[in-house]
């Protein structure tokens, strides 16, 4: 908490100090790219941004920032050539996310407002330029990568490109598959937190301000502290029961009550701009009861016999037709990597695994089911368990034949840093580039400028 509170005061005696300054000394041009300029107040901005997450002082991070929007600016620049564009509903949406993260961690918007020493309305306006750049240059990035392919052989050159002497070591890994059962509330026991959403739902509609209201009684963590905003979405951000509701009413009207996984809702919609829309709500959670989770363990329970009586039925199928995690049931149960989404691995390394998890499976021989457990997730949630213990692989060097999957992931991620580079290279050759004296002994920064005797000619 001390350090917390020393990084907020830095960055607000920061803030306080650069508006007392004259603005010249802030805004003199660190960087020129082609037709672009940057700021020096946009880099002690992102530094004091930097400042204000607990890092420790570095002066050489804001060699890295200017890097940064060198390379955001280049590709900027080739966005418009090739007519990649963002839409105002992808600016907006990727604001609201940045903000409502922002308002989490400052302790409600007040707090903000003070931390940034400007309302949250002004500070969107004035960094929605270089957020919609942003976004544009991530896309371009993505059209220049797009077609990099990685092949079995393009792993097999990369590996061997490696000194055998600096190979990796990977840690012990375990493959696990779960069956999930969550405790469930029947009509009766849910009754009393329907009746609250529905009494805060008559007290908004008799006049009662609806974002007071969300900060006192609200649920949800993530929203509450914001009066229950949600800023703008898409169809895919929520359940299809908050969807069905968002998008079908007008601006300004309020849904009824309704449930969804997470409990009991009632909506409000702010503004509808094409495919997102803007929305507010208030969500009352129900309490899991000792019966429902009483109910929960008698059906692990049964599942459990089930899958010892009978060996034709085998743990993934009944994953898939018994697990409430909807994340693994359609997987055979298996859980994934969450460090390596990308290539849907279910090797999780040991120190990666949900503690709990890995102290059953400690004691597990491969190919084994565990008994039902009560597990309770890093939300307070409890749920029973069933685990499977697939596989366990040992520390070792890396090699092909066990870490195909790996290899193949840093060979991509190589190939495409490689065509990056060569892109980058290439552009800046052809764009003029003029970066401050005070950042040319940057070591990421040596070769960005156009040589002098090339500037000079310049118009």
């Amino acid at each position: 908490m001390k350090k917390f509170g020393i990084g907020i005061l830095s960055i607000i005696l920061f803030i306080s100090v650069a508006g007392a300054q004259p603005k010249h000394t802030l805004d003199k041009i660190a960087g020129v790219v082609g037709g672009s300029i940057i700021l020096q107040s946009d880099i002690e901005l992102k530094y004091a941004s930097y400042l204000a997450q607990g890092n420790p002082p570095n002066p050489e991070v804001k060699c890295e920032i200017l890097q940064g929007l060198l390379t955001q600016k280049l590709l900027a620049a080739q966005a418009i050539i090739d007519s990649i564009e963002v839409k105002d509903d992808e600016v907006d949406a990727d604001i609201d996310r940045r903000m409502r993260g922002m308002i989490q961690r400052a302790g409600g918007q007040d707090k903000l407002e003070q931390f940034l020493g400007r309302s949250v309305i002004q500070y969107k306006d004035e960094i929605r330029p270089d957020i919609k750049e942003e976004l544009v240059a991530r896309k371009m990035q993505e059209k220049i990568t797009t077609d990099v392919n990685t092949t079995p052989e393009d792993v097999k050159r990369f590996f061997n490109r490696i000194p055998k002497d600096s190979l990796p070591t990977f840690n012990k890994e375990v493959e696990v598959g779960e069956i999930v059962f969550n405790p469930k509330l029947n009509e009766s026991e849910k009754a009393a937190y329907k009746e609250k959403a529905e009494e805060l739902l008559k007290r908004i509609k008799a006049g009662e301000d609806f974002s007071a209201l969300a900060r006192l009684y609200s649920q949800d963590p993530s929203t509450a502290p914001q009066g229950g905003d949600l800023g703008f979405n898409d169809r895919s951000t929520f359940v299809k029961e908050f969807t069905a509701w968002a998008f079908k009413l007008k601006a300004g009207e309020i849904s009824p009550v309704f449930e969804t996984e997470f409990g009991f809702h009632f909506l409000q919609v702010i503004e509808r701009r094409g495919e997102q829309v803007h929305v507010r709500h208030i969500l009352i959670m129900p309490a899991t009861t000792q019966a429902s989770l009483d109910r929960a363990k008698a059906k692990a329970d049964s599942v459990y016999d089930l899958l010892m009586r009978n060996k034709r039925i085998d743990f993934s199928l009944a994953a898939s037709y018994y697990s409430d995690d909807k994340e693994t049931k359609y997987n055979g149960g298996m859980m994934l990597n969450a460090d390596n989404v990308d290539t849907r691995t279910t090797f999780i390394p040991l120190d990666r695994l949900d503690p709990q998890v890995a102290l059953t499976t400690d004691t597990m021989k491969v190919g084994s089911i565990s008994k039902p457990q009560l597990f309770t997730d890093q939300g307070g949630k409890k749920s029973y368990k069933i685990l499977y213990l697939k596989s366990t692989t040992n520390a070792h060097k890396a090699n092909l034949d066990q870490d195909f999957p790996k290899i193949k992931g840093y060979a991509n991620n190589d190939k495409i840093n490689r065509t990056l580079s060569e892109w980058f290279q290439k552009r800046r050759k052809q764009t003029y580039i003029r970066i401050d004296p005070q950042y040319q002994t940057c070591p990421t920064l040596i070769g960005w400028s156009t040589p002098e005797t090339a500037a000079e000619v310049k118009p």
